[in-house]
């Protein structure tokens, strides 16, 4: 981009490869999608694909699949899940399911409840369906 003297404002979706969160929901994930080869991305700086820097800000609507859930008991007072999520819209973003660590599995629908925990700092998930299901 070149400047004539004067100061440029870049508007989302502009080449700068930052995820631009002004006047977009704060309970929502923004992710890239790259303008070259459309590929959807969670904070990168270049396109993994096509390598291109032009991304544009999206909001995510919010709902997915746990692709992969651990539990973890390492720095926590209680265990707790990790689950890697894709979302709807192609990209993979790591958070938390609420609910039984043990109960969240892989291919488990899941609905955005906060876009980040106060704590981490990470979205937090909750489940579409009911855990135990079949059991009733």
């Amino acid at each position: 981009m070149y400047h004539s003297g004067s100061v440029t404002q870049q508007g989302a979706g502009s080449a700068t490869g930052l995820l631009d969160s002004r006047g977009q929901d704060s309970e929502a994930i923004l992710y890239q999608r790259c303008t070259w080869c459309g590929t959807a991305m969670y904070h990168r700086l270049l396109c993994p694909v096509c390598r291109g820097s032009e991304l544009r800000t999206e909001r995510a609507e919010g709902t997915g699949t746990v692709r992969h859930s651990t539990v973890v008991h390492r720095n926590t007072p209680a265990a707790r899940n990790v689950s890697l999520v894709e979302m709807a819209e192609g990209f993979v973003v790591r958070g938390r399911v609420m609910g039984p660590p043990i109960g969240i599995h892989s291919g488990d629908r899941v609905r955005l409840s906060t876009a980040k925990d106060p704590v981490r700092g990470e979205p937090v998930f909750q489940l579409l369906d009911e855990p135990y299901r079949a059991w009733s």
